[in-house]
Parts: C-alpha cells; structure tokens; sequence
C-alpha cells in the first residue's frame, strides 16, 4: 500500500513562489510516474505536471510551463512541485498522485483515471 502525503501549501501573494513536496511511504515509490493535479473550488481535477520513475521524462501542462518544476528524489522517496511566478487562478487544492501502471516505464500521462494511489491535498492560495 502506498500512501502519499503532500505539504508545502500555503497563502503567497501573485508572483511569489512555493515549494510543494509528496513523501510517500508503503511499497516501492521510486519505480511509479508520479504526478501532480490541482482542483479550484466548482472545477475538476486539472494536471499539471508528471514525472517519470527516473525523472528522465517531464510533462507539464501549459499553464505550468516556464513557471513549474516538477523533480523526485527517488533516495528521499520525495516528489517536489516547485512554483514559481504564482498566479491567483493557481489557487487550488493540489494532490500528488503514482502511476503504478507506469513501473519502470519511461512514460507519464495526464490522464487521471491512471493513477491510482492519491494523497490528501494541500491548500494553495495565491492572493492578488
């Protein structure tokens, strides 16, 4: 069983930066794609980057480009989501979530039907 707990979440005012992090802990964490969604109030749940098991391969979604980072330190079993430039419409819940499918695979996908271990959330809130 692997559980995912996320931190970092905060209040930060529009061009600020926050640092997001997901520890897992329960079986292997390091061989999963990882990835991180985010959900405003009334909205669905929005991808906004991925990360390969080996970190080879990155995916951002478009409004994380140029301002998201996304890395892993597999020896931590840590998952980091750093931002930058903050928006207020980046305010949201954000979850951490692994791709089991995707073991030992170079891929990673946005799709969130295929994921299927997911953390609590964190709150961020971006203030104009």
């Amino acid at each position: 069983q692997v559980q995912l707990v996320e931190s970092g979440g905060g209040l930060v005012q529009a061009g600020g930066s926050l640092r997001l992090s997901c520890a897992s802990s329960g079986r292997i964490f390091s061989t999963y794609a990882m990835g991180w969604f985010r959900q405003a109030p009334g909205k669905e749940r929005d991808f906004v980057a991925g990360i390969s098991w080996s970190g080879g391969n990155t995916y951002l979604a478009d409004s994380a480009k140029g301002r998201f980072t996304i890395s892993r330190d597999n020896a931590k079993n840590t998952v980091y989501l750093q931002m930058n430039s903050l928006k207020p419409e980046d305010t949201a819940v954000y979850y951490c979530a692994a791709d089991s499918d995707a073991n030992y695979a170079g891929y990673v996908t946005e799709r969130a039907i295929e994921y299927d271990y997911w953390g609590q959330g964190t709150q961020v809130t971006v203030s104009s």
